[in-house]
């Protein structure tokens, strides 16, 4: 419907829509011209308020240009499951992918993120990365590890933008504590995360043990929110094979009250990188 909260898919939708009607040099004029509709209509498309029919949407890639059959096909795939809610993936449907949290990462403005067992993964090295991946229980070839951290590493590229996100991590005192990939690696980490602390955009806090019961307990999360106020902020919560979005402002609203609560109790920055060095010396 128009007026329901655009779905994960919808926002990839309409995000990449944007771009290539842009990379193309056409105006909203000329898109509404092609389909034979108002400038308004693309406007609330490419703003994720209206969807669009398989049809447009053929008629519109052309006229961008875009010719790559893969590229046409991901494209009517979106379409096609634009209203299904972009945070469940039901068993034997889909596979979730990185997609939808990498668009998350590159389009947001403020990026909320607490782990309770590993650092962040926009604050990973690639050693400790690379444990982190090989560690699951699957058959992963090693060019698929190679290709999964080099992918985490390009993630991280977007706090060297010129206007980088702002981003707030808030790590339990066991992640800084449990040895990824052994001693060496994880002083690497340690260091890094020390380093990336110091960068004007990045805040790190850290939950000491001593904290006791707190309302991060349930697991780990990651908050984004963005620029553009028609989006909605987006909660995404992993689980064993994949990433649940929620995006109803009831979810958010409890998790952003969850971060705050958490933040409440965690060290100060400063405090923090004292603990992370300590932590770091009695490896």
């Amino acid at each position: 419907m128009a007026g329901a909260r655009p779905t994960v898919r919808r926002r990839r939708l309409a995000a990449l829509l944007v771009e290539f009607r842009e990379q193309a040099g056409k105006s909203l004029d000329d898109a509404a011209e092609r389909i034979g509709c108002h400038r308004t209509k693309i406007n609330r498309i490419e703003n994720a308020r209206l969807g669009i029919s398989l049809g447009e949407l053929r008629d519109l890639l052309t006229f961008y240009g875009v010719e790559d059959p893969t590229r046409v096909e991901e494209m009517v795939s979106l379409a096609q499951r634009s209203r299904e809610p972009g945070w469940v993936q039901r068993a034997g449907l889909a596979r979730p992918t990185y997609t939808d949290f990498i668009d998350y990462e590159g389009t947001a403005d403020y990026i909320r993120s607490y782990q309770n067992n590993l650092i962040a993964g926009l604050l990973q090295t690639p050693d400790y990365a690379r444990e982190v991946i090989s560690a699951r229980p699957s058959t992963l070839k090693l060019e698929e590890v190679d290709a999964l951290v080099e992918a985490r590493m390009k993630r991280q590229e977007v706090l060297q933008r010129s206007t980088p996100p702002r981003l707030c991590v808030i790590e339990a005192e066991a992640a800084l504590r449990l040895q990824v990939g052994g001693r060496e690696v994880m002083r690497k980490q340690l260091d890094h995360l020390e380093a990336m602390a110091g960068h004007p955009s990045v805040e790190v806090q850290v939950i000491p043990d001593r904290a006791g019961a707190h309302a991060g307990l349930a697991g780990s999360f990651v908050l984004f929110a963005f620029p553009n106020s028609m989006f909605s902020d987006v909660v995404c919560v992993e689980h064993r094979i994949g990433t649940f979005y929620m995006e109803t402002l009831e979810e958010t609203s409890e998790y952003t009250l969850i971060f705050d609560s958490l933040r409440s109790i965690a060290l100060s920055p400063g405090d923090s990188l004292s603990m992370i060095a300590r932590v770091r010396q009695e490896l």
